[in-house]
């Protein structure tokens, strides 16, 4: 019903049909009607279980040519972004003691209170769903953003790629968060490359398993072969009983064409009365 393989199957042999031939040999007591029956279940079940297998063949073999290729590129893409962003933190370090400093709206924070403050006046300022450039932290540009749906403020670190962070009414909150997002970078490396070791590791066993063959292969040749020669060898009768019929048929058909002796002798006399009343 979903053009699928199934994954099991079911036999109903209610909904076994015979045809003429074989109702013949179970009169008959042929043997090879019985082994018929059982070859149709048996190769029914083997074609099954070949176009599951091929199906499964296919899908890989579409994820060998797109799925796998797109991901590992794009891992390699998204890899190669985070390290240049860590190196964009490495770059501008944290001191010791202290706050860093950030810059909103052009003015160069230090004290993490005024920070915070300048950073949620900000906010306020924003009337728009337009995404503002407002400062910067650490070598990142800032971006912000009101989500009109969720109402909400989103502050974006637009490195090699953008860092998002969920602005919140706490005034020295939304400065740990940003941190937090920067001292994260090289967890997210390290799972970007263990995804992409996964998807390297799915690769080589896809091209195993499409590279093997379906197990069954030969006993559903030898039996497919086998149920041909039986259905050839059932056939047989059908042909010549058919033949049989058409014989009695045309048979028929010459008898009512040919008329008989006593029609004939009947037609004659009457033909010689006629010539004799004319004279």
């Amino acid at each position: 019903m979903t053009s699928k393989s199934p994954v099991r199957s079911c036999e109903d042999m209610d909904e076994t049909a015979l045809s003429y031939a074989e109702i013949k040999a179970l009169c008959a007591g042929d043997p090879r009607i019985k082994e018929k029956m059982d070859l149709d279940v048996e190769v029914a079940k083997l074609k099954l279980m070949k176009a599951d297998h091929d199906s499964k063949r296919y899908k890989l073999q579409d994820r060998l040519r797109k799925y796998f290729p797109e991901n590992i590129k794009r891992g390699n893409e998204i890899l190669a972004a985070l390290q240049q962003d860590l190196e964009t933190v490495r770059a501008h370090p944290l001191p010791e003691k202290g706050f860093v400093g950030i810059e909103i709206k052009g003015d160069f924070l230090t004290d993490r209170e005024n920070a915070g403050a300048a950073l949620l006046q900000a906010c306020k300022d924003l009337f728009t769903d337009h995404t503002k450039e407002i400062g910067s932290y650490r070598g990142f540009p800032l971006h912000l953003e009101y989500d009109a749906i969720n109402k909400k403020f989103e502050l974006t670190l637009r490195g090699a790629l953008s860092h998002r962070v969920e602005i919140s009414t706490g005034v020295l909150g939304n400065l740990q968060r940003i941190e937090n997002v920067l001292k994260g970078i090289p967890d997210r490396i390290n799972a970007t490359r263990l995804e992409i070791q996964n998807l390297e590791n799915q690769v080589a066993a896809a091209k195993e398993e499409v590279a093997k063959p379906f197990p069954q292969e030969e006993a559903l040749k030898v039996k497919s072969a086998r149920l041909a020669q039986l259905d050839s060898e059932l056939n047989i009768d059908t042909h010549h009983g058919g033949d049989r019929e058409h014989s009695r048929e045309e048979n028929a058909f010459v008898a009512k064409r040919t008329p008989s002796p006593a029609l004939s002798s009947s037609a004659a006399s009457q033909q010689k009365k006629h010539k004799q009343e004319a004279r």
